[in-house]
């Protein structure tokens, strides 16, 4: 998506090699006339599919998902990282390692929100070792839901998670697609 792709080139700033700070218009700060672009392609991406819900991952992913659900008409859930009061009864849960964050979560969904046979498209903010995007997956197929496939905003292209989430059988539709990057260069594939 090449308006992604511009507000990355002109925004983005690439730390250490492997981080891309997007934080000044993806997932601190929001624009939220580009996520309404970001979900518009998605709808012409995944235009034949049936969707039922869109699922994700908090706190990047919410943002994007909600704009995208507004064009699919249906409801978001989102996975938290911690179980808080407001959840109550049964869960289905997965551990998630967090390359931003160096940890380990404990992601969580309620059983109220996700049922066998429901058809998922899972939106994130980033694909780059494909660890959410994984736990995700895992979530639906405790579930006994069906992943539709996958939304991407940024896919870190030059590292394994894209590659593996495929592998998997799921369909990845990345907006925009890095092949390599380092300070104050960024390249799209």
């Amino acid at each position: 998506m090449r308006e992604l792709e511009e507000r990355i080139r002109r925004d983005g700033v690439v730390e250490d090699g492997s981080v891309l700070k997007v934080d000044s218009f993806l997932n601190h700060q929001m624009d939220v006339a580009l996520f309404a672009a970001m979900g518009q392609e998605w709808a012409r991406l995944f235009a034949g599919e049936k969707i039922d819900k869109i699922l994700t991952i908090e706190a990047s992913g919410i943002g994007i998902a909600c704009v995208a659900a507004q064009q699919f008409g249906v409801p978001v859930v989102f996975a938290k990282k911690s179980r808080t009061k407001n959840i109550a009864g049964d869960v289905y849960r997965v551990e998630v390692p967090s390359f931003t964050h160096g940890t380990v979560n404990d992601v969580i969904v309620s059983k109220r929100f996700l049922k066998a046979g429901e058809r998922l498209l899972l939106i994130d903010d980033f694909l780059a070792n494909g660890a959410a995007l994984e736990g995700l997956i895992r979530l639906a197929r405790q579930a006994g839901a069906v992943v539709v496939g996958a939304g991407i905003a940024v896919e870190k292209a030059f590292q394994p998670g894209g590659d593996r989430i495929r592998a998997m059988g799921v369909r990845v539709e990345s907006l925009a697609r890095i092949g390599s990057m380092s300070p104050g260069r960024i390249e799209f594939c």
